[in-house]
């Protein structure tokens, strides 16, 4: 079998967990099982990546580091320039702790809360301090590698600017914030199973992976714009409430070591950021035999709530979808996007990179010129939030639970046009309108209430370019498919139906920029052509 060089390295250091009482030989031995395992895993990051091989997918947390590496770029102002470490190092340790910290529940959940090898492992002569050691050290090697990738070019640059003391402080510090971090959220995830149940803490790590794929997808305006603080004049203020501030810990030592900086609160900030890892580490042993009793309850994943019955969703229901039919598959797909995970983590980053994205093209033109928004057209930019509706409309063909599709067969139905219907309208009202209706209130707040009509035009294109992409996409039979036949084909055709979208912003803007009351005849004529659109897309249909 092949060894790991990690393993290998951690052979030289095998007495420190022989003197804590650890059998290493066998840690080891669990390590390499799981090391071979990991090869075959496929991160948070890339989970949408579409039909990959078992080839491609063998070492692919190792090949998806190269993002990290990516936004890794946004310390070196902090980590390479300036002498203000107090400040600019909280920065920096700030983005290594949240980059850290929230690939750690994403990616590496399943190794925290893992109750699957119990079976296994504690009936075999192992004790608990042994399985507990292999699985602190099995996270603790993959947050290495991500805090190298993340912090490498960094400490490269801080090397050659900043000195070779800067450079070993700064990899003691990164090791204790590992560390703390992984102790840090074993106690955090024993908090809420202390009080709720395992289910609610999937729903949790399930939005914290959500989180961080939202943040790396905007992440790149932040590398953009970290470039232009290169003068670090800020100076910072203690209060009894800093030292709730935990970047400010290991940033003190910089000030202590660096600039000699022996006030009491940099002395307190550099004692907390040594002793309170090692704290960590013994109050997790302390705590371990409750962890592994609360996580009895991830065995307990029933859920069943009963929704209210609301009389005037009801009724607004009843005007949305014609037909019972409609109705009960408009539920039914509201569920499913509500429910499953898989399609939440897939659908929801690009549901807040479409809410986020409008703001980022209005204030990047703002920076470069004075904008009157009393007549400006910028609103225009709300169109950018249609870029989540292809993604949708395409996702809405596949699910995690494609095998119980059969149910359909069963179903006394003469063809799935209200199958087809009801999920599109569920996206629409539970998805896309509430952000749409979001942004309005704020572009409104913005542009004044001038541009109604304008957004109601938008509204009601939304619609129009929701069967657009329905149409496109091929019209699939909802919640079918398996994510891993999102292949390449589908991706160019989320491209090309960009095409569309563009066309409609376009129109857009010639009919209010030329034509007098050119936003109420643009409305006119979109619900016209949405109507007409609607009745012609949803024809009988029998097959997909």
């Amino acid at each position: 079998m092949k060894d790991f060089k990690i393993l290998q390295l951690l052979d030289k250091i095998q007495f420190i967990f022989v003197k804590m009482g650890v059998d290493y030989d066998i840690m080891r031995k669990i390590l390499h099982i799981k090391l071979t395992m990991d090869e075959r895993k496929v991160p948070t990051l890339f989970n949408q990546a579409s039909n990959k091989n078992k080839e491609d997918q063998k070492y692919g947390y190792i090949k998806s580091l190269w993002i990290y590496v990516l936004f890794g770029l946004m310390l070196i102002p902090f980590m390479g320039f300036g002498q203000n470490y107090l400040s600019q190092m909280s920065i920096a340790y700030a983005m290594i702790i949240f980059i850290i910290m929230t690939t750690l529940i994403s990616d590496f959940s399943s190794v925290l809360l893992d109750v699957r090898d119990r079976s296994i492992l504690s009936t075999k002569p192992i004790s608990a301090r042994t399985i507990n050691a292999a699985k602190f050290m099995h996270i603790f090697i993959y947050l290495t590698y991500l805090t190298i990738a993340f912090t490498a070019i960094s400490l490269v640059v801080g090397l050659f600017s900043q000195g070779i003391v800067f450079f070993i402080l700064t990899l003691l510090l990164l090791v204790l914030i590992n560390i703390f971090i992984v102790v840090l959220t074993a106690v955090l995830y024993i908090a809420i199973l202390r009080f709720f149940d395992g289910e609610k803490l999937k729903d949790i790590i399930n939005y914290v992976q959500i989180g961080l794929s939202l943040m790396l997808m905007i992440g790149y305006q932040v590398l953009i714009r970290s470039f232009e603080f290169v003068n670090f004049d800020m100076v910072v203020t203690f209060h009894w409430w800093s030292v709730f501030l935990i970047p400010m810990w290991f940033a003190a030592p910089y000030e202590l070591l660096l600039n000699g900086d022996i006030s009491l609160f940099t002395v307190i900030f550099s004692i907390l950021a040594v002793v309170m890892p090692i704290i960590s580490i013994w109050l997790y042993l302390k705590l371990i035999p409750t962890f592994e009793r609360n996580l009895q309850k991830l065995l307990n994943t029933s859920k069943s709530k009963k929704e209210k019955n609301n009389r005037l969703k009801t009724l607004l229901l009843t005007i949305i979808c014609r037909t019972n039919e409609e109705r009960a598959f408009y539920r039914f797909a509201s569920l499913m996007m509500k429910q499953e995970r898989e399609f939440k983590l897939k659908v929801y980053p690009s549901l807040g990179f479409s809410f986020v994205i409008p703001f980022i093209f209005m204030f990047s033109f703002s920076r470069y010129e004075a904008i009157d928004y009393s007549v400006s057209m910028g609103y225009l930019n709300i169109y950018f939030s249609m870029l989540i509706i292809p993604t949708a409309v395409l996702l809405l063909g596949h699910s995690g639970k494609y095998k119980a599709a059969w149910i359909y067969k069963v179903f006394p139905m003469k063809d799935y046009t209200n199958l087809k219907k009801g999920s599109l309208k569920a996206f629409l009202i539970k998805l896309y309108i509430p952000l749409y209706i979001v942004l309005s209130i704020i572009f409104c707040f913005i542009y004044g209430t001038r541009i109604i009509p304008d957004l109601l035009a938008v509204l009601v294109a939304s619609c129009m370019y929701t069967v657009i992409c329905y149409l496109g996409m091929g019209s699939k039979i909802p919640f079918t498919k398996p994510y891993n036949e999102v292949g390449d084909a589908q991706s160019w055709k989320t491209f090309i139906l960009l095409l569309p979208l563009g066309v409609l912003a376009g129109l857009h803007y010639v009919m209010v920029a030329h034509i007098s009351y050119g936003a109420i005849i643009y409305l006119l004529v979109l619900v016209i052509t949405n109507f007409i659109l609607w009745k012609l897309a949803f024809k009988h249909t029998k097959t997909a």
